[in-house]
């Protein structure tokens, strides 16, 4: 079992900056490849960014790539999500979630990721 827990979120005015940060406990941290996705209301969840246990990053290109960075720190079992540029469409809850590295699943499936956190607001005010 892994356990996820987000923090970091809050009120932002547009163009603004926010860490959120995702604690991890339990199993191997430092093997599995964390996710952040998010989910505004009335809106499905949907794939922020991911980081593979060597640092490798994938963001969605669309959305966040550019504004947001992805970091881990295995020592300390969490991983740092850096935004950004912060736009009023980026309102939503963001959870943290990880999945075994040996997964081959594409980083963006949510269904991929068995673990998951309970969430962190994060509001932009326009």
């Amino acid at each position: 079992q892994v356990q996820l827990q987000e923090s970091g979120g809050g009120l932002v005015q547009a163009g603004g900056s926010l860490r959120l940060s995702c604690a991890a406990s339990g199993r191997t941290f430092s093997r599995n490849t964390m996710g952040w996705f998010r989910q505004a209301p009335g809106k499905e969840r949907e794939f922020v960014a991911s980081i593979t246990w060597s640092g490798a990053n994938t963001f969605d290109e669309d959305s966040v790539k550019g504004r947001f960075t992805l970091s881990r720190d295995n020592a300390e079992n969490t991983v740092y999500l850096q935004m950004n540029s912060l736009k009023p469409d980026d309102t939503a809850v963001y959870y943290c979630a990880a999945r075994s590295a040996l997964n081959s699943n594409p980083y963006n499936s949510a269904a991929s990721y068995p673990y998951w956190g309970q969430g962190t607001q994060v509001t932009v005010s326009s």
